[in-house]
């Protein structure tokens, strides 16, 4: 009876272990953080009574450095990322993706859209199209494109191309969180609307990213105040303004 006992918890040992090696060990959390700071006029944005100071819309990726960085593919998304037409406004206002990704147009408007693209990103221009319909733009190239509306000169919005998988968006307290990060040495990059690229530029720093390092810290962006939102049409030239309505005297 004892040598019956004996074996039992024997065999109940071994199954435990067998099961405990069957099952996999949760996979470490590879996710990066960083926060960014957007200053104005060399200090923190003047702060709202009851709202904290917007850093939103800081795009940030990180480049690989080494050759033997290991980079995962991203997990591919379930739907296309779209910039929807709506309010004559785009949602979200940016975007940022990698390099090959289609992203959609839907115009959600009751009347006409014509989008176009300019500077050094990806430059298309969809045409008109109505309510109700959709177009598409694969973004084949690294860099910035700016969006408009060529009949809407307020409609604006910006898609940020990036040749890595490894890239967020601050939210509006100014955190980044970047998935599945492979330890190695980055370069840092980040681009934000209302500073000037050779500003930017200069805030580029390389990491080294190991399990033990994977929040780098903050970044500080001073937001140019010269940084001027006009544009031109897709020709080159001025907005017609809207006819004003006409005033009737009683």
């Amino acid at each position: 009876m004892i040598f019956a006992t004996k074996v039992s918890y024997a065999l109940v040992l071994l199954v435990a272990a067998f099961l405990a090696a069957a099952i996999p060990v949760r996979a470490q959390d590879k996710s990066v953080s960083i926060t960014v700071l957007v200053t104005r006029s060399g200090t923190v944005n003047a702060k709202t009574p009851g709202k904290a100071p917007d850093s939103s819309n800081v795009a940030v990726w990180l480049t690989p450095l080494d050759s033997t960085t290991e980079t995962h593919p991203p997990v591919p998304l379930p739907l296309a990322p779209r910039l929807v037409q709506r309010n004559k406004t785009f949602e979200p206002h940016l975007l940022i993706v990698l390099v090959g990704t289609m992203v959609e147009f839907p115009n959600k408007d009751p009347f006409f859209h014509n989008i176009f693209s300019l500077y050094d990103g990806k430059r298309f221009d969809l045409g008109l199209y109505e309510a109700g319909t959709t177009r598409s733009v694969m973004f084949d190239r690294p860099g910035v494109s700016f969006l408009f509306c060529n009949i809407h000169a307020a409609m604006s919005a910006v898609v940020v191309a990036v040749d890595t998988p490894y890239f967020g968006l601050s939210d509006h307290s100014g955190k980044v969180i970047i998935r599945d990060v492979p330890d190695g040495r980055y370069q840092v990059n980040v681009w934000y609307e209302r500073s000037l690229p050779e500003y930017l530029t200069g805030l580029k720093r390389t990491v080294n990213i190991t399990n033990a390092n994977r929040n780098l810290g903050v970044i500080k962006i001073a937001e140019n105040q010269t940084v001027s939102p006009t544009h031109k049409n897709k020709y080159g030239m001025d907005y017609v303004p809207p006819p004003s309505p006409e005033y009737n005297r009683p």
